[in-house]
């Protein structure tokens, strides 16, 4: 299935390149990850062997920094995103991307640039609705990354909590996202050994990553991480726009 010897050797060293890419500078290296695949890929591939690998990704993150998990975060986040992967599950149709592109990168730039959230919205009931309606868009855009990253950027001002937060709420979001997939009869055995092998490869970008970003102070990483959030923004104006 796929043409050049050279691919997943290609695509094995983006996996690992990517993972510690987002390790380092908070945010990123999904999305990046993902442009690459859907050049070289089959688009039906895309997005279900994307959250394969970003699953596993951000699985090893997530192990490497539990302590700095916030789990009050996570605890509300965890039932919005079964109920947007179980709203998914019964649309799970070609939509036209562009408005939820430009959606998601104009909720982004507020987050980044707007006024500070009241702590009404950074609540648990706004935590869930966040991992609801981020989870049922990455059915069919694969790029919700930059807001749920926004929002958790709200809330903490520490690199570790922040890495480790956002890794363990993609985790969950790509757990709904697979079992949508399988329970839809996309058949993801043939692209396995791939899959594997870049969540090997993810997992040693990250332990690298992880090292690097003891050396980044706290505000450093925060201007770092608002700029990438707001390029990645760009990007998705761009795209939607542009193709």
């Amino acid at each position: 299935m796929i043409d050049s010897a050279g691919l997943p050797a290609f695509l094995i060293a983006c996996a690992g390149f990517t993972a510690f890419f987002t390790t380092s500078f908070g945010i990123g290296g999904g999305v990046l990850l993902l442009a690459i695949i859907a050049q070289v890929l089959p688009p039906e591939v895309v997005i279900p062997l994307h959250g394969i690998v970003q699953l596993g990704s951000n699985a090893s993150r997530s192990a490497m920094s539990w302590r700095k998990i916030d789990w009050a975060l996570i605890g509300p986040f965890v039932p919005g995103a079964v109920v947007g992967g179980l709203l998914g599950s019964f649309v799970l149709v070609t939509l036209p991307p562009r408005y939820l592109f430009l959606s998601i990168a104009a909720f982004t730039l507020l987050l980044c640039w707007g006024p500070q959230l009241p702590s009404i919205a950074l609540g648990r009931v706004a935590t869930s609705i966040i991992g609801a309606v981020t989870t049922f868009l990455t059915l069919f855009v694969g790029a919700t990354g930059p807001l749920v990253g926004g929002f958790i950027w709200q809330m903490h001002a520490d690199r570790f909590r922040t890495v480790a937060t956002f890794a363990t709420a993609m985790v969950v979001q790509h757990a709904a996202k697979i079992a949508v997939f399988q329970s839809a009869g996309f058949d993801l055995r043939p692209w396995l050994w791939l899959a594997l092998s870049m969540i090997a490869a993810g997992a040693v970008g990250t332990w690298i990553g992880l090292k690097f970003l003891r050396r980044v102070s706290d505000r450093h990483f925060g201007r770092i991480f608002k700029i990438l959030l707001t390029l990645l923004s760009l990007r998705l104006i761009w795209v939607a726009i542009w193709g």
